[in-house]
């Protein structure tokens, strides 16, 4: 009798159906961690990691893992970590806001506030935190409301959302010229174009820094190996739904890649206005096409569109 209970109670845990509750079991979790960290875990196993800590200066997340188990991002540039530290895998910043350098950590800071919420799935967990931008006297510039998805797919792959909402606090800003923001990602020495022989491709049709490099598209995938004899990859997806999509794009053969919301001209906003974009990066294993990738951009596009400013 005890066999025939246990096996039934197995059979039913197998099934993914959380009996106490009858919802699935949540596959995928948003783990709050010690030290200002929260990871994101499949099947318990972690596949990104959230850092806001008190001695952070602008949230990243690392490490980034791909489907064959290893990390597809990194910290710093590997020919000058210390003129690149503010590399930090995957962050969110900007290189001018009102004149502030929130871009480079030698200016403004970006501190959470608070974590607004957790949320856990049979297939995606949500983080959704408050931050704020302050510039060197501690003055707030920005409010920004940010929501992190991880979403497991088949094969280890993995979708990694992150969308910004970004709200004045006093006064108007000024988003300057540049290059540098919002969104970057430093891909795994292994997978970088110059130093493991990797692959930039565009959505264009373009191919590394002399395709892709300061041109419009969709999305941009950066491809590589992250042992001897695996490929895994990196696809950045632009939201059709953002101002000024299709975005320039920053992307170097050395192992960086960025969107450049302001790259051609500043951007301006009222008081009493807000900005939301939002970004995918798919993660994926060695059989990944431009076709494949297209694929992903138009299941990403209707998904909706961020707010309009």
């Amino acid at each position: 009798m005890f066999f025939l209970v246990c096996g039934a109670a197995s059979a039913l845990l197998l099934s993914g159906v959380d009996q106490g509750s009858g919802a699935p079991f949540p596959r995928v979790q948003a783990v709050p961690l010690p030290e200002g960290q929260v990871a994101f875990e499949v099947d318990g196993v972690e596949a990104a990691r959230y850092h806001y800590g008190a001695s952070v200066l602008r949230p990243y997340i690392f490490p980034l893992i791909g489907p064959a188990g290893q990390r597809v991002t990194r910290l710093g540039h590997p020919h000058d970590p210390h003129g690149h530290r503010h590399h930090r895998s995957i962050w969110i910043g900007h290189q001018n806001v009102n004149g502030v350098n929130f871009w480079e950590e030698r200016g403004g800071r970006i501190v959470q506030e608070r974590i607004a919420s957790v949320s856990d799935g049979p297939d995606a967990a949500s983080l959704v935190v408050q931050l704020s931008w302050r510039d060197a006297g501690g003055k707030a510039l920005l409010g920004e409301r940010r929501t992190m998805t991880l979403g497991a797919l088949p094969n280890g792959e993995v979708l990694l959302d992150i969308a910004i909402e970004l709200k004045p606090v006093e006064g108007p800003v000024t988003l300057g010229k540049t290059p540098f923001g919002f969104l970057g990602v430093r891909v795994a020495k292994t997978m970088s174009v110059h130093d493991g022989g990797g692959t930039i491709r565009n959505s264009e049709g373009g191919i590394n820094e002399a395709g892709v490099h300061w041109k419009q598209a969709r999305w941009v995938d950066y491809a590589g190996r992250v042992d001897p004899a695996t490929r895994n990859g990196i696809a950045f997806l632009d939201h059709p739904g953002n101002p000024r999509s299709p975005t320039y794009f920053h992307v170097r053969d050395d192992g960086w890649m960025g969107a450049s919301f302001t790259y051609a001209e500043p951007y301006e906003l009222a008081p009493d206005e807000s900005l939301a974009l939002r970004y995918r990066l798919y993660v994926h294993g060695p059989d990944a096409t431009p076709d494949t990738i297209d694929n992903r951009w138009n299941e990403f596009a209707e998904e909706g569109q961020p707010a309009a400013k």
